[in-house]
């Protein structure tokens, strides 16, 4: 994408107006019409799509000439809000009302002044309702069994909050050479005619290319990575072309895991990924057993990113007076989170494991 087109796509999208146009109030984006609709009134306004067939879904942007693009407008009137209690800063829309923080729940919130940050050029819109992803939660908090039944019978869900959640893409073309080590089992028996396997290890150097279609990197640190990995993945492919009437109605955080330090946490990942496919290609071109001493060196070219915003749902339940979070994936409503363990299921699950073990062990024996 030129700057002529970023500049374009910015002029167009600034038509937007998030008032509803039967009585004034707020709009939101309804997942289920897929059509823009007043919480107070109904009355709902379809999301016209762009002309161009290209504006329809989020386009790669040059990395290198992200600094030069400079600073992209979210399309609509927007304010931002930080807690005083958890630091967080989330984005609405300028006639939304935030009396409490949305992930600690704090009064103490304040607007902030306007700053200068990279607005997002796609967006994968909720698929999922806040109904459906109660009942996703009523389903998954079914099958852990190291919870307590009362919690089990107690937990519902406060009200969700829909956030979209951003996040980097990267494509890139790499190109590595590498030198590495590979080995070749066979069979030996020693003198007292008891088997074991020894390790014949051969030298080997080579060139290895592939392209990076879409490499997801979070482009925040407010969430517990271990509970995002939970919800994930996300179908990136199904995005949209970024106009602000998808995230009216909703919670938008900025990033704070900027462009650069986002394509260094994909370069960290790509390195780990090309590290097990020239493994595997070592080894079936030497149809050798294990590869050791690997090392290489890659190049980047073509480097390209999206700047997307991805749904998830927030809410949160109490069980002896303590507070469990949990999120739903608002594409594919899958629910990951933290929720409590009976000590008493666990040591019964143990024994019953010990048990099995020792009669297998006699049965065997």
């Amino acid at each position: 994408m030129s700057i002529q087109d970023v500049e374009n796509t910015k002029n167009a999208s600034l038509q937007f107006n998030a008032e509803c146009t039967s009585c004034g109030a707020s709009i939101e984006f309804n997942p289920t019409a897929g059509k823009l609709k007043c919480p107070y009134c109904d009355h709902e306004t379809d999301i016209p799509l762009p002309e161009d067939e290209e504006e329809r879904v989020a386009q790669e942007m040059d990395f290198e000439e992200a600094e030069k693009t400079g600073n992209f407008d979210w399309g609509a009137e927007k304010k931002t809000i930080i807690c005083k209690s958890c630091s967080a800063e989330t984005i609405y829309d300028a006639l939304q009302v935030a009396d409490s923080c949305p992930y600690c729940g704090s009064n103490q919130v304040m607007e902030a002044s306007d700053t200068n940050s990279l607005a997002p050029n796609g967006v994968c819109v909720f698929e999922v309702t806040d109904k459906q992803a109660g009942e996703n939660f009523q389903k998954w908090i079914k099958g852990k069994w190291f919870m307590p039944s009362e919690a089990k019978r107690s937990a519902k869900p406060d009200s969700f909050k829909g956030v979209y959640v951003p996040y980097w893409t990267f494509d890139t073309k790499t190109s590595s050479r590498y030198n590495a080590q590979y080995g070749i089992d066979r069979k030996v028996k020693d003198k007292d005619g008891k088997e074991r396997t020894e390790t014949d290890w051969y030298n080997t150097s080579g060139f290895y290319q592939e392209f990076i279609d879409d490499h997801l990197v979070s482009a925040t640190k407010r969430y517990d990575r271990k509970m995002m990995k939970k919800v994930e993945p996300f179908n990136v492919l199904n995005n949209k072309g970024y106009r602000p009437e998808y995230v009216a109605g909703f919670l938008s955080e900025r990033y704070s895991i900027g462009l650069k330090e986002g394509w260094g946490q994909a370069r960290k990942e790509i390195h780990d990924h090309l590290h097990g496919r020239i493994s595997s290609k070592i080894k079936r071109e030497h149809n050798a057993d294990r590869v050791r001493n690997l090392k290489f060196s890659t190049t980047h070219d073509d480097i390209t990113y999206k700047y997307l915003m991805l749904p998830i749902w927030l809410s949160s339940f109490t069980f002896n007076n303590k507070i469990y979070h949990f999120m739903v994936n608002g594409q594919t409503g899958k629910v990951g989170g933290d929720v409590p363990t009976s000590p008493l299921r666990v040591t019964i699950a143990i024994l019953a494991v010990a048990t099995l073990l020792f009669i297998l062990w006699y049965f065997f024996r």
